[in-house]
């Protein structure tokens, strides 16, 4: 089964998304930790992208989409989830184009619907308990750097909602829940 989880940051999709690597033996395909990994693993794809950052460039879809082909060929027992891509409806259609062209579909969009005010004082809650736990927050766990990354969010990502709804794929979850509550109605969803 192949999944995409959608949401804005701090709505729990990394939580979830490790629930289910754990749980369904999915992998989780998150395009930061597989440009990462290809940079360092010496292949013809990962040279490119070091070549690519190391001038300080963005990575363009087209070397993404070849990252996501890679692990596509390799396999997964339990599917895939897609993590921080696609992000815009141009990386929409080439991962449906991709999937159609390995043989593989996407079988659920899921996305994780916050309050926006919630979940600004749930990532700020979370700023000071890890600081009152002994701990750091995150460099971008307060109420400023959240609106800004929303903003991020609604302009960029946002309009998947309305594609993948158009396509029939998407399924809301409450994703103020609890963590075993969100869990669950994944679950549910996953195996309707």
């Amino acid at each position: 089964m192949n999944i995409i989880l959608l949401g804005p940051p701090g709505a729990g999709k990394g939580t979830q998304a490790q629930m289910l690597v754990t749980e369904r033996n999915m992998v989780q395909l998150s395009t930061g930790d597989m440009l990462r990994a290809a940079r360092t693993s010496g292949t013809e794809m990962g040279k490119i992208v070091a070549d690519v950052m190391d001038r300080g460039e963005l990575v363009t879809d087209e070397i993404v989409i070849g990252l996501i082909r890679e692990k596509l060929e390799a396999g997964s027992e339990g599917g895939f989830i897609f993590d921080g891509f696609p992000r815009t409806l141009a990386q929409a259609d080439a991962l449906g184009e991709l999937l159609a062209e390995v043989g593989q579909s996407l079988d659920k969009v899921i996305e994780l619907r916050v309050d926006d005010e919630v979940l600004v004082d749930r990532i700020v809650n979370r700023a000071r308990e890890a600081v009152a736990a002994g701990g750091t927050a995150r460099a971008d766990d307060n109420a400023e750097s959240l609106k800004v990354r929303l903003m991020e969010y609604y302009k960029k990502t946002s309009p998947l909602i309305g594609y993948y709804h158009a396509k029939g794929d998407l399924h809301a979850v409450d994703g103020l829940g609890t963590i075993d509550a969100v869990k669950a109605e994944i679950a549910a969803l996953l195996d309707a």
